[in-house]
Protein backbone atom coordinates (compact mmCIF):
# COMPACT_ATOMS: atom_id res chain seq x y z
CA UNK A 1 0.00 0.00 0.00
CA UNK A 2 0.99 3.45 -0.69
CA UNK A 3 3.02 4.72 2.56
CA UNK A 4 2.34 8.22 4.11
CA UNK A 5 6.71 9.47 4.15
CA UNK A 6 9.58 9.29 2.22
CA UNK A 7 11.91 6.60 1.84
CA UNK A 8 14.41 8.89 2.80
CA UNK A 9 12.69 9.88 6.12
CA UNK A 10 12.07 6.16 7.09
CA UNK A 11 15.22 4.68 5.96
CA UNK A 12 16.74 5.64 9.83
CA UNK A 13 13.32 4.45 11.66
CA UNK A 14 13.90 0.93 9.59
CA UNK A 15 17.45 0.70 10.21
CA UNK A 16 17.02 1.07 14.23
CA UNK A 17 14.42 -1.72 13.88
CA UNK A 18 16.23 -4.34 12.12
CA UNK A 19 19.24 -3.27 14.95
CA UNK A 20 17.19 -3.50 17.82
CA UNK A 21 15.58 -6.86 16.60
CA UNK A 22 18.98 -8.38 15.72
CA UNK A 23 20.35 -7.65 19.11
CA UNK A 24 16.96 -8.50 21.23
CA UNK A 25 16.81 -11.80 19.43
CA UNK A 26 19.67 -12.58 18.05
CA UNK A 27 19.01 -13.69 15.33
CA UNK A 28 19.89 -12.23 11.59
CA UNK A 29 17.72 -10.56 9.13
CA UNK A 30 18.56 -12.47 5.70
CA UNK A 31 16.69 -10.48 2.96
CA UNK A 32 14.86 -7.25 3.02
CA UNK A 33 12.07 -6.03 0.20
CA UNK A 34 10.78 -2.84 0.29
CA UNK A 35 7.17 -2.42 -1.07
CA UNK A 36 8.48 -2.22 -4.97
CA UNK A 37 9.49 -5.33 -4.93
CA UNK A 38 6.36 -6.99 -3.01
CA UNK A 39 3.22 -7.92 -4.62
CA UNK A 40 0.67 -5.55 -2.73
CA UNK A 41 -0.16 -5.52 1.26
CA UNK A 42 2.66 -4.57 3.18
CA UNK A 43 5.89 -2.02 2.97
CA UNK A 44 8.78 -4.14 3.71
CA UNK A 45 9.50 -7.60 3.80
CA UNK A 46 12.04 -9.29 6.18
CA UNK A 47 13.73 -12.87 6.24
CA UNK A 48 14.68 -13.28 9.81
CA UNK A 49 17.16 -16.38 10.31
CA UNK A 50 16.28 -18.08 13.87
CA UNK A 51 17.26 -21.03 15.57
CA UNK A 52 13.63 -22.51 15.40
CA UNK A 53 13.83 -21.70 11.09
CA UNK A 54 13.71 -18.91 8.92
CA UNK A 55 11.06 -16.18 9.33
CA UNK A 56 8.70 -13.73 7.50
CA UNK A 57 8.35 -10.20 8.93
CA UNK A 58 5.54 -8.18 7.03
CA UNK A 59 5.78 -4.94 8.22
CA UNK A 60 3.63 -1.54 7.92
CA UNK A 61 5.49 1.62 7.79
CA UNK A 62 3.78 5.05 9.64
CA UNK A 63 4.77 8.27 10.82
CA UNK A 64 2.82 8.19 13.58
CA UNK A 65 0.13 5.93 15.25
CA UNK A 66 -2.66 5.81 17.34
CA UNK A 67 -5.46 3.38 17.97
CA UNK A 68 -7.93 4.66 15.40
CA UNK A 69 -4.98 3.77 12.66
CA UNK A 70 -4.34 0.32 13.82
CA UNK A 71 -7.33 -1.41 12.21
CA UNK A 72 -6.61 0.03 8.44
CA UNK A 73 -2.35 -1.56 9.40
CA UNK A 74 -3.72 -4.81 10.68
CA UNK A 75 -6.13 -5.15 7.48
CA UNK A 76 -3.15 -5.09 5.25
CA UNK A 77 -0.90 -7.35 7.06
CA UNK A 78 -3.13 -9.85 7.77
CA UNK A 79 -4.44 -9.92 3.70
CA UNK A 80 -0.46 -10.26 3.05
CA UNK A 81 -0.41 -13.46 5.62
CA UNK A 82 -3.64 -14.66 3.86
CA UNK A 83 -2.10 -14.71 0.69
CA UNK A 84 0.81 -15.93 1.57
CA UNK A 85 -0.45 -18.82 3.39
CA UNK A 86 -2.16 -19.87 0.43
CA UNK A 87 1.43 -20.67 -1.30
CA UNK A 88 3.12 -24.03 -1.02
CA UNK A 89 5.80 -24.27 1.22
CA UNK A 90 4.73 -20.79 3.04
CA UNK A 91 7.02 -18.96 5.30
CA UNK A 92 5.64 -18.64 8.85
CA UNK A 93 4.90 -14.28 8.66
CA UNK A 94 4.91 -12.56 11.75
CA UNK A 95 2.80 -8.83 11.39
CA UNK A 96 4.55 -5.85 12.82
CA UNK A 97 3.70 -2.01 12.73
CA UNK A 98 6.88 0.42 13.07
CA UNK A 99 6.27 4.16 13.54
CA UNK A 100 8.25 7.25 14.75
CA UNK A 101 5.73 7.57 17.38
CA UNK A 102 3.35 4.83 18.50
CA UNK A 103 0.95 5.89 21.55
CA UNK A 104 0.39 3.53 24.93
CA UNK A 105 -3.19 3.09 23.13
CA UNK A 106 -1.91 1.95 19.85
CA UNK A 107 0.35 -0.88 21.68
CA UNK A 108 -2.11 -2.49 23.41
CA UNK A 109 -4.42 -2.67 20.85
CA UNK A 110 -1.20 -4.34 18.73
CA UNK A 111 -0.75 -6.36 21.71
CA UNK A 112 -4.14 -7.93 21.53
CA UNK A 113 -4.08 -8.17 17.65
CA UNK A 114 -1.52 -10.60 18.23
CA UNK A 115 0.70 -8.10 15.87
CA UNK A 116 4.29 -6.67 16.78
CA UNK A 117 5.49 -3.59 16.86
CA UNK A 118 8.80 -1.33 16.88
CA UNK A 119 8.91 3.05 17.45
CA UNK A 120 11.82 5.50 17.31
CA UNK A 121 11.75 5.63 21.43
CA UNK A 122 13.59 1.85 21.13
CA UNK A 123 10.12 0.29 22.18
CA UNK A 124 10.21 -3.38 20.90
CA UNK A 125 7.47 -5.75 21.07
CA UNK A 126 7.44 -9.19 19.38
CA UNK A 127 5.86 -12.49 20.26
CA UNK A 128 5.91 -15.78 18.47
CA UNK A 129 5.76 -19.03 19.75
CA UNK A 130 8.58 -19.60 22.40
CA UNK A 131 9.88 -16.09 21.82
CA UNK A 132 8.22 -13.14 23.57
CA UNK A 133 10.76 -9.69 23.17
CA UNK A 134 9.34 -6.72 25.61
CA UNK A 135 11.15 -3.61 25.66
CA UNK A 136 8.64 -0.97 26.82
CA UNK A 137 9.82 3.10 26.74
CA UNK A 138 8.01 5.91 26.24
CA UNK A 139 6.86 6.84 22.81
CA UNK A 140 9.08 9.55 21.73
CA UNK A 141 8.01 13.28 20.48
CA UNK A 142 6.83 13.75 17.37
CA UNK A 143 9.18 14.71 15.10
CA UNK A 144 7.29 17.99 14.09
CA UNK A 145 5.74 19.87 16.78
CA UNK A 146 2.28 20.04 17.06
CA UNK A 147 -0.36 23.00 18.20
CA UNK A 148 -3.04 21.42 20.58
CA UNK A 149 -6.26 22.61 19.67
CA UNK A 150 -7.79 24.87 22.07
CA UNK A 151 -10.96 22.93 23.18
CA UNK A 152 -12.65 24.87 25.90
CA UNK A 153 -14.10 27.95 24.26
CA UNK A 154 -16.61 29.27 21.80
CA UNK A 155 -18.08 26.19 19.69
CA UNK A 156 -15.65 23.82 20.21
CA UNK A 157 -16.58 23.96 24.22
CA UNK A 158 -19.97 23.30 23.14
CA UNK A 159 -19.00 19.87 21.46
CA UNK A 160 -17.03 19.14 24.40
CA UNK A 161 -19.98 19.52 26.79
CA UNK A 162 -21.94 17.02 24.42
CA UNK A 163 -20.00 14.64 24.00
CA UNK A 164 -19.97 14.61 28.26
CA UNK A 165 -23.98 14.65 27.73
CA UNK A 166 -23.36 11.27 24.81
CA UNK A 167 -22.41 8.89 27.93
CA UNK A 168 -20.25 6.94 26.58
CA UNK A 169 -22.83 5.88 23.71
CA UNK A 170 -21.81 5.88 20.10
CA UNK A 171 -22.34 8.89 17.78
CA UNK A 172 -21.34 10.21 14.13
CA UNK A 173 -20.54 13.23 13.28
CA UNK A 174 -23.72 14.86 12.42
CA UNK A 175 -25.57 13.72 15.34
CA UNK A 176 -22.98 15.55 17.80
CA UNK A 177 -22.97 18.52 15.39
CA UNK A 178 -26.79 18.66 16.04
CA UNK A 179 -26.66 17.89 20.19
CA UNK A 180 -23.71 20.84 20.55
CA UNK A 181 -25.66 23.55 17.88
CA UNK A 182 -22.44 23.79 16.25
CA UNK A 183 -21.32 22.84 12.39
CA UNK A 184 -19.93 19.43 11.34
CA UNK A 185 -16.55 20.97 11.11
CA UNK A 186 -16.21 22.21 14.52
CA UNK A 187 -17.45 18.63 15.36
CA UNK A 188 -14.37 17.24 13.10
CA UNK A 189 -11.80 19.52 14.63
CA UNK A 190 -12.53 18.73 18.29
CA UNK A 191 -12.46 15.21 17.59
CA UNK A 192 -9.55 15.22 15.91
CA UNK A 193 -7.99 16.64 19.04
CA UNK A 194 -9.42 14.47 21.18
CA UNK A 195 -8.39 11.25 19.19
CA UNK A 196 -4.72 12.18 19.82
CA UNK A 197 -5.35 12.38 23.09
CA UNK A 198 -6.73 9.07 22.48
CA UNK A 199 -9.83 10.14 24.76
CA UNK A 200 -12.01 9.18 21.59
CA UNK A 201 -12.29 5.95 19.82
CA UNK A 202 -13.41 5.19 16.72
CA UNK A 203 -15.13 2.75 14.48
CA UNK A 204 -16.31 2.04 10.91
CA UNK A 205 -14.98 4.36 8.00
CA UNK A 206 -16.73 7.12 5.99
CA UNK A 207 -20.58 7.23 6.52
CA UNK A 208 -20.48 4.63 8.84
CA UNK A 209 -17.74 6.37 11.09
CA UNK A 210 -18.80 6.41 15.04
CA UNK A 211 -16.71 7.54 17.84
CA UNK A 212 -17.52 7.67 20.94
CA UNK A 213 -16.01 9.51 24.45
CA UNK A 214 -13.60 6.52 25.90
CA UNK A 215 -11.87 8.75 28.67
CA UNK A 216 -14.49 11.32 30.25
CA UNK A 217 -12.84 11.72 33.77
CA UNK A 218 -9.87 12.76 31.35
CA UNK A 219 -11.78 15.34 29.25
CA UNK A 220 -13.66 17.02 32.07
CA UNK A 221 -10.37 17.20 34.42
CA UNK A 222 -9.02 19.08 31.39
CA UNK A 223 -12.39 21.24 31.10
CA UNK A 224 -12.59 22.10 34.76
CA UNK A 225 -8.80 23.70 34.93
CA UNK A 226 -9.57 25.64 32.01
CA UNK A 227 -13.09 26.79 33.38
CA UNK A 228 -11.42 28.17 36.82
CA UNK A 229 -9.00 30.38 34.67
CA UNK A 230 -11.97 32.36 32.78
CA UNK A 231 -13.35 35.77 33.58
CA UNK A 232 -17.16 36.38 33.16
CA UNK A 233 -19.07 39.16 34.22
CA UNK A 234 -20.57 38.75 37.55
CA UNK A 235 -22.63 41.02 39.98
CA UNK A 236 -23.60 40.37 43.62
CA UNK A 237 -27.27 40.78 44.63
CA UNK A 238 -29.33 40.01 47.94
CA UNK A 239 -32.35 38.80 48.11
CA UNK A 240 -35.21 38.36 50.84
CA UNK A 241 -36.34 34.61 51.95
CA UNK A 242 -37.80 33.71 54.87
CA UNK A 243 -36.57 30.82 55.04
CA UNK A 244 -33.09 30.69 53.80
CA UNK A 245 -33.12 26.72 53.17
CA UNK A 246 -35.98 27.45 50.79
CA UNK A 247 -33.83 30.37 48.83
CA UNK A 248 -33.83 28.19 45.40
CA UNK A 249 -37.78 27.23 45.49
CA UNK A 250 -38.20 30.86 46.72
CA UNK A 251 -35.93 32.68 43.91
CA UNK A 252 -37.81 29.88 41.32
CA UNK A 253 -41.35 31.13 42.62
CA UNK A 254 -40.30 34.53 41.39
CA UNK A 255 -38.00 34.00 38.33
CA UNK A 256 -39.62 34.73 34.93
CA UNK A 257 -41.85 31.41 33.85
CA UNK A 258 -41.21 30.52 30.46
CA UNK A 259 -40.37 27.57 28.04
CA UNK A 260 -37.27 28.74 27.46
CA UNK A 261 -36.09 30.46 30.08
CA UNK A 262 -32.48 32.44 29.34
CA UNK A 263 -31.05 31.95 33.15
CA UNK A 264 -30.93 28.80 35.43
CA UNK A 265 -29.60 27.81 38.84
CA UNK A 266 -26.06 26.47 38.60
CA UNK A 267 -23.04 26.13 41.60
CA UNK A 268 -23.82 24.45 44.85
CA UNK A 269 -27.39 25.20 45.57
CA UNK A 270 -28.12 23.44 42.15
CA UNK A 271 -25.71 20.61 42.81
CA UNK A 272 -27.23 20.18 46.92
CA UNK A 273 -30.80 20.15 45.52
CA UNK A 274 -29.81 16.96 43.11
CA UNK A 275 -27.39 15.43 45.26
CA UNK A 276 -27.91 16.87 48.63
CA UNK A 277 -25.08 16.58 51.12
CA UNK A 278 -24.92 20.44 53.02
CA UNK A 279 -27.63 21.18 55.32
CA UNK A 280 -28.14 24.52 53.86
CA UNK A 281 -26.50 26.49 50.87
CA UNK A 282 -26.57 30.27 51.56
CA UNK A 283 -25.70 31.25 48.18
CA UNK A 284 -27.64 31.01 44.77
CA UNK A 285 -25.66 31.13 41.67
CA UNK A 286 -27.53 31.76 38.40
CA UNK A 287 -26.37 31.94 34.81
CA UNK A 288 -28.07 34.17 32.54
CA UNK A 289 -27.29 35.18 28.84
CA UNK A 290 -25.65 38.58 28.42
CA UNK A 291 -27.55 41.83 28.67
CA UNK A 292 -30.23 39.95 30.81
CA UNK A 293 -28.69 40.21 34.05
CA UNK A 294 -30.72 43.65 34.75
CA UNK A 295 -33.93 42.21 33.70
CA UNK A 296 -33.65 39.21 36.19
CA UNK A 297 -32.41 40.90 38.91
CA UNK A 298 -35.49 43.43 38.45
CA UNK A 299 -37.88 40.51 38.06
CA UNK A 300 -36.10 38.24 40.91
CA UNK A 301 -36.78 41.88 43.19
CA UNK A 302 -33.34 41.81 43.82
CA UNK A 303 -31.53 44.67 45.28
CA UNK A 304 -27.23 45.55 44.59
CA UNK A 305 -25.51 44.20 47.62
CA UNK A 306 -21.56 43.80 47.55
CA UNK A 307 -21.73 42.64 51.15
CA UNK A 308 -24.10 40.10 52.58
CA UNK A 309 -24.84 39.29 49.74
CA UNK A 310 -26.77 35.59 48.58
CA UNK A 311 -27.41 35.91 44.80
CA UNK A 312 -25.15 35.73 42.44
CA UNK A 313 -25.58 36.96 38.50
CA UNK A 314 -23.42 35.21 35.94
CA UNK A 315 -23.96 36.24 32.37
CA UNK A 316 -22.73 33.21 29.96
CA UNK A 317 -23.43 32.21 26.90
CA UNK A 318 -22.57 28.73 24.35
CA UNK A 319 -21.76 25.84 26.52
CA UNK A 320 -22.62 27.20 29.84
CA UNK A 321 -25.96 27.59 28.46
CA UNK A 322 -26.41 24.26 27.07
CA UNK A 323 -28.70 21.28 28.67
CA UNK A 324 -30.15 23.58 30.94
CA UNK A 325 -33.18 21.66 31.98
CA UNK A 326 -37.00 22.72 33.93
CA UNK A 327 -37.54 21.07 37.32
CA UNK A 328 -41.02 20.73 37.89
CA UNK A 329 -40.99 20.11 41.30
CA UNK A 330 -39.35 23.45 42.46
CA UNK A 331 -40.16 25.25 39.10
CA UNK A 332 -36.09 26.18 38.93
CA UNK A 333 -34.67 25.99 36.00
CA UNK A 334 -31.28 24.09 36.38
CA UNK A 335 -27.71 24.43 34.58
CA UNK A 336 -26.30 21.18 33.23
CA UNK A 337 -25.15 18.98 35.72
CA UNK A 338 -21.70 19.37 34.16
CA UNK A 339 -21.79 23.10 34.41
CA UNK A 340 -22.84 22.81 38.16
CA UNK A 341 -19.14 20.95 38.49
CA UNK A 342 -16.96 22.83 36.92
CA UNK A 343 -18.94 25.66 38.75
CA UNK A 344 -17.97 23.63 41.92
CA UNK A 345 -14.37 24.05 41.25
CA UNK A 346 -13.92 27.42 42.83
CA UNK A 347 -13.10 26.44 46.70
CA UNK A 348 -15.16 27.81 48.53
CA UNK A 349 -16.65 26.53 51.80
CA UNK A 350 -17.46 22.52 51.23
CA UNK A 351 -17.45 22.74 47.49
CA UNK A 352 -14.96 20.54 46.78
CA UNK A 353 -16.74 17.35 49.04
CA UNK A 354 -20.11 18.58 46.93
CA UNK A 355 -18.33 18.50 43.65
CA UNK A 356 -16.92 14.92 44.72
CA UNK A 357 -20.61 13.50 45.53
CA UNK A 358 -22.34 15.55 42.41
CA UNK A 359 -19.52 13.44 40.41
CA UNK A 360 -19.83 10.17 41.81
CA UNK A 361 -23.79 9.91 41.85
CA UNK A 362 -25.17 11.89 38.81
CA UNK A 363 -21.86 12.46 36.46
CA UNK A 364 -21.04 9.09 36.93
CA UNK A 365 -17.36 9.78 35.61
Amino acid sequence: MPNEFFDQARQPLIEGFIESLQNATGAKVLHRRHAAGIDRGVDLLLTLDTPDGNWGIAVEIKRAVYPRDIRDALEALQLYGAENAEKRNATTIIPMVIAEKISQGAREELKNSGAGYYDASGSLYFRHERWLINIDRPAAASARKTQRVPLFSGAKEMVVHALLHSKGEWFTGLELAERSETSVFTVSSVLQELELREWVESEGSGRLLRRRLCRAGDLLDAWAEAWQQRKENRSNWYFFSPNPRQLLENLARKAPKSSSASWAFTGAIAANYLSPLLTQVDLAELETLPGTQAQLADALGLKPAEKGNNVVLIERSGAGMLFRRHDPQSGAWLASEFIQYLDLQDGRGRNAELATQLRHDILKV
